[in-house]
């Protein structure tokens, strides 16, 4: 790939960052994949040889996976990974987030960054054919592009990061944004520079569909797909089941079948699904139930990953009293994250810093713990008027979820605020998840924190959660999706960080270990940083 001098004296900062340890190694790799550095390269870098994820040669069999099946429709708007875990059976990424840490090609061949990250080459697989024949080419990518950049269509979070090409005053994707230079070849002017896009490229809601989709009729067993499954069938609340097809462009993949079956969110469900021999896996295993199941004589899979919990007011969408910063900062002062890591989520992570980005990423800037001082808290809402209110928390009736919104609550009780914690399931909760006046949000992880900060927190997003808005933080923002040094960028990481303590912003208690637990003889089954499921290494024995 060609390179230039822009290019190699990005490189060169990741270096430097990592050597004197002002990023990590994890950090480095993310870093220099998103440049467009392959994998084999970055590793070499640090003087190590790149790990192998080999494929399982077993052929055959029918696996069981316990995971919640919910309706699939546009992928666009999926909101969700497990909705994506599902669809990534037949349908793919451009690029592959992998389990190392490290962004890889996968429909596309390779990509280029121009210099000021204000243009990328984009190279397609020459060899990769759609289900029902078609070549996949240029004009598949361009049609999805296309409908990413429409921030005209309620709940399409793609638009957000595509916003470099999105053109402001129709919401539609800008003229001249995106070239068809061949069949197999796509280039990119931004409008604006943008170092997360090709991390962008590997997030879930990102899945690639045909030119000739359907949005009316969403995904399921007529959807083509360039994946080594088809979708033969989707049962939302009860089960959804992937057949292996022939001519993947990948080679040839072990299992013929893979079931997924929602046993709902209880766990103690999921061990005596395990016990009468209904599974093979879970999704997720969490809180005691990792130590239970690791007494059942299963096999552990685990990575310590962004993934997190926020409790956060709406200011748009709740009472008048959200909308005052001394509330807002009333509640974070008075929660200690430590006690919410160990008392909600049996201290298997990171306690965070109630600014959505952590040590994993690269451009994280160590501002400091946030401070805790439950009578400055009562202080503060008290001065506000509003210490006779009481708080209702929502959340998910799950165990780590509610665990931790208990402790969360508790504290605040502790602090001389009354709050109320209220249950709800799944399906209530994530129909209206961002306009929730108070409540506990689950977040995936996602390899930048630039990628956080702009999901969540920018005025424009579809996924911003809290009401926050503030020009200062988007410029910051701006100036940091403009820089491709870790170190310069956390410069502007600072600014949107402490914008947000010094806002309320969120309660972001902890950073999570995640766990899944499997039988003995099920292989290639590990867990993924950002909840993904990679069915093409996965088989069973015997």
């Amino acid at each position: 790939m060609p390179r230039h001098a822009n290019f190699r004296n990005d490189i060169k900062a990741h270096v430097r960052a990592v050597r004197d340890g002002s990023i990590s190694r994890r950090e480095f790799l993310a870093g220099v994949t998103a440049l467009g550095l392959a994998t084999g390269s970055a590793y070499s870098l640090l003087g190590l040889a790149a790990p192998r994820r080999v494929r399982a040669q077993q052929s055959g069999g029918f696996l069981h996976c316990q995971m919640r099946v919910m309706e699939l429709d546009d992928p666009r708007l999926f909101d969700w990974s497990e909705k994506a875990n599902i669809a990534r059976g037949s349908l793919e990424n451009l690029v592959r987030y992998t389990h190392d840490f490290t962004l890889e090609p996968w429909l596309l061949r390779e990509w280029e960054i121009a210099p000021g990250a204000l243009g990328y080459i984009l190279r397609l697989r020459p060899d990769v054919r759609w289900s029902n024949g078609d070549a996949f080419t240029a004009d598949d990518v361009i049609f999805n592009l296309t409908r990413w950049a429409d921030s005209t269509v309620p709940g399409n979070s793609m638009a957000q990061r595509m916003s470099s090409l999105v053109d402001a005053r129709t919401g539609q994707l800008r003229d001249g944004a995106v070239e068809r230079v061949d069949e197999l070849t796509v280039r990119l002017n931004l409008s604006s520079p943008d170092v997360s896009l090709i991390a962008g490229f590997a997030d879930y809601p990102a899945l690639i569909v045909h030119r000739d989709f359907d949005v009316s009729a969403g995904i399921g067993p007529h959807t083509p797909g360039t994946g080594p499954y088809t979708i033969e069938s989707v049962t939302p609340g009860v089960s959804a089941t992937l057949s292996r097809r022939d001519g993947w462009w990948g080679g040839p993949v072990a299992l013929d079948r893979i079931l997924y079956l929602d046993l709902g969110t209880d766990p103690s469900d999921f061990v005596a699904a395990f016990e009468e021999k209904t599974i093979d896996l879970v999704h997720e295993s969490t809180g005691s139930y990792v130590e239970l199941f690791d007494s059942m004589g299963l096999d552990r899979s685990s990575v310590l990953s962004g993934a997190t919990l926020t409790a956060r007011v709406n200011r748009n969408t709740g009472p008048d009293i959200y909308r005052d910063v001394r509330v807002r900062r009333a509640l974070a002062l008075a929660v200690h994250n430590p006690t919410v890591l160990e008392l909600g989520y049996a201290n298997l992570g990171l306690p965070a810093d109630n600014h959505h980005v952590g040590p994993m990423h690269p451009d994280h800037a160590d501002i400091g713990a946030p401070q805790t001082d439950p009578s400055a808290a009562l202080a503060l809402v008290r001065e506000a008027g509003a210490h006779e209110y009481e708080h209702q928390l929502l959340v998910v009736d799950d165990d780590w979820t509610r665990a931790s919104a208990d402790a969360i609550s508790a504290q605040l009780r502790d602090a001389g605020l009354r709050v109320k914690r209220q249950l709800t399931n799944g399906d209530s909760f994530w129909r209206d998840w961002a306009r929730h006046p108070f409540s506990c949000t689950q977040w995936n992880m996602r390899p930048l924190g630039v990628q956080n900060m702009a999901l969540g927190y920018a005025s424009s997003s579809a996924w911003n959660e809290t009401g926050f808005s503030d020009q200062s933080f988007d410029d910051a923002l701006g100036a940091a999706l403009a820089e491709p040094d870790p170190a310069a960028r956390a410069v502007h990481m600072a600014t949107m960080e402490q914008a947000l303590i010094d806002d309320g912003t969120i309660i972001q208690p902890y950073w999570r270990e995640l766990f899944l637990h499997h039988r003995k003889g099920v292989l290639g089954v590990t867990r993924h940083p950002m909840n993904e499921h990679h069915h093409d290494l996965w088989a069973i024995a015997g």
